[in-house]
């Protein structure tokens, strides 16, 4: 019996959503096809009918909000939306929210995975790179009495929000940690002139 229409799309998202969950809390090297393809309750065998290698699932799975809209919001009690105003603020403030600090798995790859970028190859630094520069795009526009910041001001806001999370999350202190994303979220709010 065939499969039903769209299985092939649901599985490859199932696969995608699995490794990007392993690789926020455990990075690349420590995460096995094995480990992906059991839990998401597939066998290995069907991997190779989706991707190449593990760093060709590495790279889609660099993916975030920035670069596609499917993404969606998964950090509970947090919203970006067009409709709500300028989105560059609201950005910010999800971005450097206690909910994406505190939720690892669905966390967004520029800040998890940093490092691994660093040692993987040309696509997985690709990959990053979109990210950031949909970041950057998504914070430039219309926002603000100026219209919205420009390329090097959206690139030190960008750098405060993936800079700040990264340093909150490498400490024990939930104090510090509270005081390194206040302390960028205020600054990246007066950057993009939204406070």
């Amino acid at each position: 019996m065939p499969y039903p229409p769209g299985h092939r799309d649901e599985t490859r998202t199932r696969i995608v959503r699995t490794a990007q969950r392993l690789f926020n809390m455990h990075g690349f090297e420590a995460v096995s096809i094995d480990r992906i393809m059991g839990e998401a309750e597939l066998t290995r065998g069907g991997f190779y009918r989706y991707f190449g290698s593990k760093s060709d699932l590495y790279a889609e799975a660099m993916d975030c909000f920035f670069t596609n809209p499917a993404w969606g919001n998964r950090w509970e009690g947090v919203e970006v939306d067009p409709r709500n105003g300028a989105l560059g603020p609201q950005i910010v403030r999800a971005y450097l929210s206690r909910q994406h600090y505190q939720d690892r798995e669905d966390s967004c790859p520029m800040v998890a995975l940093p490092g691994d970028v660093a040692r993987s190859g040309a696509k997985a630094k690709q990959a990053y790179e979109a990210a950031l520069e949909a970041m950057i795009a998504h914070l430039q526009v219309g926002a603000g009495p100026t219209g919205g910041p420009d390329r090097t001001t959206a690139l030190a806001i960008a750098a405060l929000c993936i800079g700040g999370m990264v340093i909150a999350r490498a400490s024990d202190d939930l104090a510090l940690a509270d005081e390194v994303r206040d302390a960028a979220l205020s600054t990246a709010l007066v950057l993009g002139d939204w406070s």
